[in-house]
């Protein structure tokens, strides 16, 4: 991620906060990728870069016109404004105020989860002060590892808050995900998700529970607690429909007069689901199987989409709408290209729709910020989606089979990403001198 170290007047960080407070305010500064292949004649600028970044970022400052309209826009500003998609990032990290340019650019939300964090925890030494307190006052590990991300999230929570006030809570959320190893404990992730949003205590804050067959009755019950839900890995359209269901019956079983505060987000992951179909279509071989190949995932995301329509629309839903109710909206996540060979702006160009989100990775993000094209693409072939799908299965691709595997595999990978910061984290208390 990339934070401004130096700029001359105007003053980047005053700038920035201006930025997220009011969009009338002079000067903004928004956040460019600059392209190796163009000239540009913007002043060199000192960024520090995190290593994922293969392209140099530029801060480019611009001064409202003396209508007060923005000289300086992004793809994100487009996305949101024209096509009513939400571009939010998959990353955090301290500083949190790495995150100004970000929000100056369009983003206008942050996901996290255990293996975000163990790569910022782990390969930084900016939680060592709190951390060595912490410790110090007899925190045990795990303890302290859930301080480090309360920290985080209410800070980044801070920084979002503008949006979140601004959109009258519809937007501006940052996500923290229960432990991983709660993933087929029911009782444990509902008490888990109301502590987290106890601790956490900003209105924000968006709490992770997975989409595991365990975890369903899970968001049921939190939704009834009123805590704002973002249900993740989700991978198939059978698990998607029973997430809003649980979404639905939460509402219902609320009690609350007012729905209006409790809102939800289902992360639908995609670039995952072409990496394992690819393989399944590359053992198959026929020249039918091996030109299918990167096309699953966009295809389900689609009619994913159809489903959401469906389900979000007739009697039901238009009674908890009196109620002052908002839609579950989907958002696509893993989007991230993983084959070299594909498009690097392949699960977010066709997934462009209104009410959903998109969470993007460093890649993802500024592939799209310096070449992505902005239209309303998510519906525009509902007919090809299925026939993918139905030719898909029509192979011997079993989509439940597909759903399972990648569910346990996402399950299996954050539990990994979880305990290996906790030895991390042990090592460092060690390396400290700080416990036997």
């Amino acid at each position: 991620m990339a934070s401004v170290s130096k700029l001359s007047t105007p003053n980047p960080a005053a700038s920035l906060a201006d930025a997220i407070r009011s969009r009338s305010s002079s000067p903004k500064c928004f956040l460019a990728f600059h392209d190796r292949r163009r000239t540009s004649s913007v002043a060199s600028l000192r960024i520090r870069q995190s290593p994922n970044l293969n392209t140099p970022l530029l801060v480019r400052c611009s001064h409202t016109d003396g209508n007060g309209s923005v000289a300086k826009r992004t793809t994100l500003h487009d996305l949101y404004e024209k096509e009513g998609q939400s571009p939010w990032y998959d990353n955090l990290c301290r500083p949190v105020t790495d995150l100004l340019p970000l929000i100056a650019s369009g983003v206008r939300g942050v996901t996290s989860n255990p293996a975000i964090f163990q790569k910022a925890i782990s390969s930084s030494n900016a939680y060592n002060d709190q951390f060595r307190e912490l410790v110090q006052a007899g925190k045990d590990i795990e303890s302290a590892y859930w301080e480090l991300v309360v920290k985080d999230i209410q800070d980044a929570c801070k920084l979002f808050e503008p949006i979140y006030d601004q959109t009258d809570g519809g937007d501006g959320y940052v996500s923290v995900e229960v432990s991983p190893k709660l993933a087929d404990d029911t009782k444990g992730t509902i008490q888990a998700a109301k502590w987290l949003h106890k601790v956490v205590n900003r209105p924000n804050v968006y709490i992770k529970i997975p989409a595991t067959a365990p975890c369903i009755p899970s968001i049921k019950e939190v939704i009834a607690n009123g805590i704002s839900v973002n249900v993740t890995l989700i991978f198939s359209l059978a698990r998607y429909e029973a997430v809003i269901d649980a979404y639905l019956d939460g509402l219902e079983a609320s009690g609350l007069n007012d729905l209006s505060r409790v809102t939800s987000v289902a992360s639908f992951f995609v670039s995952r689901v072409d990496t394992l179909i690819d393989k399944m279509l590359e053992k198959i071989g026929t020249p039918e199987a091996l030109n299918l190949r990167g096309k699953a995932a966009v295809a389900q995301a689609a009619l994913a989409y159809q489903l959401y329509q469906r389900k979000f629309s007739g009697p039901r839903w238009e009674a908890l709408v009196k109620k002052g109710a908002k839609k579950q909206r989907l958002l696509w996540a893993s989007t991230s290209v993983k084959n070299p060979a594909y498009p690097d702006t392949l699960y977010v160009a066709p997934l462009i729709g209104p009410d959903t989100v998109s969470t993007m990775p460093d890649q993802a993000l500024q592939a799209f910020i310096d070449h992505g094209t902005v239209s309303r693409t998510i519906d525009s072939n509902a007919s090809e989606a299925e026939g993918v799908y139905n030719a898909l299965q029509k192979l011997g691709i079993d989509w439940g089979f597909v759903g399972d595997q990648l569910e346990a595999e996402g399950v299996d990978s954050f539990k990994k990403s979880f305990d290996s910061l906790l030895d991390s984290l042990q090592e460092k208390a060690n390396s400290l001198k700080l416990v036997s």
